[in-house]
């Protein structure tokens, strides 16, 4: 079984920054991609970033400038800077990762609400 963990979200001021974290725990072999995805309500599930595990990363367009994803072992976090009303959302932490050197599947966390008053 595999786990992913979230933490981090809360109430914040525009203009203001949040954390948010993820540890990937359980039978884990290796770790390829790791990543943020956000919801907003009546919206589609969007890429706000994602890590590569050679380090290379991709941001949505609305949050390039903003936000920082990295990653440290199992975890990936993701530094948000400058928040906007428009980055509400549930943020899900997402993670492709190989159970054994053949199996490889993707896994997601539970969400984590991020509000940002005006």
């Amino acid at each position: 079984q595999v786990r992913l963990v979230e933490s981090g979200g809360g109430l914040v001021q525009a203009g203001g920054s949040l954390r948010l974290s993820c540890a990937a725990s359980g039978s884990i072999f290796s770790i390829n991609g790791m990543g943020w995805y956000r919801q907003a309500p009546g919206k589609q599930r969007e890429l706000v970033a994602a890590i590569t595990s050679g380090g290379r990363t991709n941001y949505g367009d609305s949050v390039k400038g903003r936000f920082t994803i990295s990653r440290d072992k199992n975890s990936v976090y993701l530094q948000m800077s400058s928040l906007k009303p428009e980055d509400t959302a549930v943020y899900y932490c997402y993670a492709r990762i190989m159970t054994s050197i053949v199996r490889e599947s993707d896994y997601w966390g539970q969400g984590t609400q991020v509000t940002v008053s005006s």
